[in-house]
């Protein structure tokens, strides 16, 4: 490597190591814990228990991708565990490249300084290199793409599964277009696990908010927190800092408002600025999220003005939409764990006659992988204390051996293609508030809308539109595909689409947990024979939304008329 740095004498892009910022953790990267927790198996546990992985001849992945929405948190997670890889006496060399750093002009040079970055990190092993934007460096391989990414892609591939082994050498690739990326990267030996960064859900949103505001003098309440992280829905974690910042600096507009109108350093108490609820609702007019910027997101809140109105009529659709698809029922209760434990205690009851209560209960005369026999002897609570540590140590393997028989275990509910229709009467427009409500209370599965704006406004055709959705769907299961007026929107698209649209629909597993949610102001019997049969009476998958009941009209004037109306207009004048 040395040799060749001297020999073009130029700084090459893909040895400079990269200094990355100390400051960034784990404790300040919220709503994502599985993934740290994954990342920590896979890159921290083989540096602090070389030993161990050697005893056990275990190779842990070398590789990761990470995928979803921009400001997801993506490249802070990769910086985030090079600098948890450098704490104390370890050190790990971080590399981070994006496409213009590793393409070169010159023919032959662009896969060069990949082989210079690979060399490179070998000999400053443990390293991490991680490739921003990694789609615009190694995308599909076709006849329409040039041969010269074409040549990147082929070294990129050699260099991270060839002969050669890459050591103590970990790949991160960061990208929000997975489906651009060549397919032979996504496999084993290359990048072995993949990554999905949602958009956070409300208790991710509420853990985001605090560590954005954990330094500030004046913290706001855990009320505040818990109302901004309920209003924020489809905020990304670039967007709540931005929000955060915002309202930091309307805060400091409203505390001192001569400091526009000066141009010298004016003497300012910088504890006595305290942002306000006033101040994030003024931010949150300023922020667009980036998430909506394309597009809305299909989730929302039932609107203040109808709550008295729709409220009691969502929460009877919650609960059929539970029955029909039972992973609803994990996103909505609170108590899930203890469900799954005390289900799961009784299933291994169940199977103490068929598997012996020494399997389950007492790993003590079990023989092990090796055919040795234990010498040591416990003690009456030691063994207690084991047996009950061997029961829940029991439960992944049971969980991968159901999974593996086909059988369906406690901590996955089963649902046979799970579909729900909202029929309201004609002109009555309840189903554009409760439909987004009913995403918005299901807003742990990514959604999917497929809607005719989505179809027409693309650039692609639309039944590859279409296609590209159902996979997404399919693939980050359990999702919701979401269909507004469905009646219209069958009869705007074309046959082709139509035989498509119904053949997906038709491929995706028996049990996959992928909802199709729709929306129509026809009559189940009046619609067309294909939709007809996409949903099921008998099963309970279509909801007739029922008019506003007497009180609940009551409530909706009262509010409007007594409450509303009779507040005074606010002042016009700044204070």
């Amino acid at each position: 490597v040395d040799r060749n740095h001297l020999k073009i004498r130029a700084n090459l892009a893909g040895v400079e190591t990269m200094q990355v910022d100390g400051s960034v953790q784990f404790d300040g990267v919220g709503g994502l814990s599985d993934h740290i927790s994954a990342l920590k198996e896979m890159v921290i546990w083989p540096l602090l228990y070389p030993d161990v992985f050697e005893i056990l001849k275990l190779k842990p992945p070398r590789g990761c991708l990470f995928h979803g929405p921009p400001g997801t948190g993506k490249t802070l997670v990769a910086r985030a565990l090079a600098n948890e890889c450098s704490r104390g006496n370890r050190r790990v060399t971080f590399f981070m490249r994006s496409a213009a750093d590793c393409m070169s002009k010159w023919v032959g040079e662009s896969e060069r300084q990949l082989r210079l970055l690979f060399e490179q990190a070998y000999q400053m092993r443990p390293s991490i290199i991680f490739f921003d934007e990694i789609d615009a460096l190694a995308p599909i391989r076709s006849s329409k793409q040039d041969q010269v990414h074409s040549s990147v892609v082929g070294t990129l591939l050699t260099l991270m599964d060839g002969l050669a082994s890459r050591g103590e050498v970990v790949v991160i690739g960061a990208t929000n277009r997975l489906d651009s990326i060549d397919p032979a990267l996504r496999r084993p030996g290359r990048f072995e696990r993949e990554f999905r960064f949602n958009l956070p859900n409300k208790e991710a949103r509420k853990e985001i908010f605090k560590i954005h505001t954990r330094d500030w003098t004046l913290k706001p309440s855990d009320n505040l927190l818990e109302d901004l992280a309920e209003k924020c829905v489809g905020y990304c974690g670039a967007d709540i800092n931005a929000l955060c910042v915002e309202a930091g600096l309307c805060a400091l507009r409203r505390r001192y408002p001569q400091i526009h109108e000066s141009d010298k350093r004016l003497k300012i108490d910088a504890t006595s600025i305290e942002v306000t609820a006033k101040d994030f609702a003024m931010g949150m007019q300023k922020v667009v999220p980036a998430s909506q910027r394309a597009g809305a997101s299909p989730g929302r809140a039932l609107p203040p003005i109808s709550k008295p109105l729709l409220e009691n009529t969502l929460e009877r659709i919650l609960q059929a939409l539970q029955r029909a698809f039972p992973h609803a029922d994990l996103a909505l209760k609170k108590d899930q764990g203890k469900t799954i434990t005390f289900t799961f205690n009784k299933f291994l009851l169940s199977l103490n006659p068929i598997l012996g209560n020494d399997v389950i209960d007492n790993d003590e005369e079990s023989p092990s992988v090796s055919g040795k026999k234990p010498t040591h002897k416990t003690s009456d609570s030691k063994k207690a204390e084991f047996r009950t540590f061997s029961r829940y140590a029991f439960v992944p393997f049971m969980v991968t051996f159901l999974r593996r028989l086909g059988l369906n275990s406690p901590y996955q509910p089963t649902s046979f293609r799970p579909r729900f229709l909202l029929v309201e009467e004609p002109g009555s427009g309840q189903a554009f508030d409760l439909a987004p409500a009913v995403i918005h209370a299901l807003e742990k599965f990514p959604a999917y809308t497929l809607d005719l704006t989505t179809l027409f406004v693309s650039t692609t055709s639309q039944e590859e539109t279409c296609a590209q959705l159902m996979r997404e769907a399919q693939r980050t299961a359990p999702s919701i595909i979401y269909i507004p007026q469905i009646p219209l929107w069958w009869e705007a698209v074309g046959p082709t689409l139509k035989a498509g649209f119904t053949g997906l629909l038709n491929n995706i597993p028996y049990f996959a947990p992928v909802l199709l949610l729709a929306t129509s102001d026809v009559q189940h019997e009046d619609l067309p024979e294909e939709i007809k049969a996409l949903f099921n009476n008998n099963r309970e998958e279509i909801f007739k939304i029922p008019r506003p009941t007497c009180a609940e009209r009551r409530g909706f004037f009262e509010d409007l008329i007594m409450k509303q109306a009779g507040e005074s207009p606010a002042s016009k004048n700044n204070a």
